[in-house]
């Protein structure tokens, strides 16, 4: 067997702008640090918000901080189909022409016409981890979920390689609940 990492379970969250975070949270609001996640510099917030879609809304769903550039809605296609949202498998950051709703806040709403995604599975790795798996940033790879009730292959998953992330596979709840994931790890493997 291959060299193991970890998988994550990255349920619904959303990544707010700052222009965004003060009108849902008011002019002089903060994002308060409830515990840092795994990657560096990456926190989730005691500050929820209500994802509001054509057909129903999600309550109290976690702000992971620091705030962004663009706001984002991370969730599984089944939480997008819930609500009625269309959100495209993207990687974070490609917003353009994504799925659209309404973000409800303590203060005020913000309407997206684009921001909801459903997270394409990836692995965070730093240079190092990266040359010892013999992959490159943005390269596409099959990884087995070790597990002895609920093994299976995910192919499509994509390896983001920086200086700053921390070696890390991450998944949507709908992939983790379909392996079983509780602790379980992955190996890269090669398919033909």
């Amino acid at each position: 067997m291959g060299k193991e990492f970890i998988i994550e379970t990255s349920a619904r969250h959303i990544h707010v702008s700052e222009k965004d975070f003060k009108i849902l949270f008011g002019e002089d609001a903060v994002l308060t640090k409830k515990k840092d996640l795994s990657q560096p510099g990456q926190f989730s917030c005691f500050e929820k918000l209500d994802i509001v879609g054509p057909k129903r809304t999600i309550q109290n769903v976690t702000i992971l901080g620091p705030c962004r550039a663009q706001t984002q809605v991370e969730l599984s296609l089944t939480d997008a189909r819930h609500i009625g949202v269309a959100a495209p498998i993207r990687e974070s950051g490609d917003l353009a022409g994504s799925g659209a709703c309404r973000l409800e806040g303590p203060y005020g709403a913000v309407e997206l016409s684009e921001g909801v995604i459903a997270a394409k599975r990836h692995i965070h790795m730093t240079p190092k981890d990266a040359e010892e798996f013999g992959v490159r940033d943005r390269e596409t790879v099959s990884v087995k979920i070790n597990s002895a009730e609920r093994g299976l292959i995910f192919s499509d998953v994509v390896v983001r390689v920086s200086p700053d992330y921390a070696l890390a596979m991450h998944l949507d709840t709908d992939e983790a609940n379909a392996a079983g994931l509780n602790g379980e790890t992955g190996t890269i493997v090669k398919t033909e």
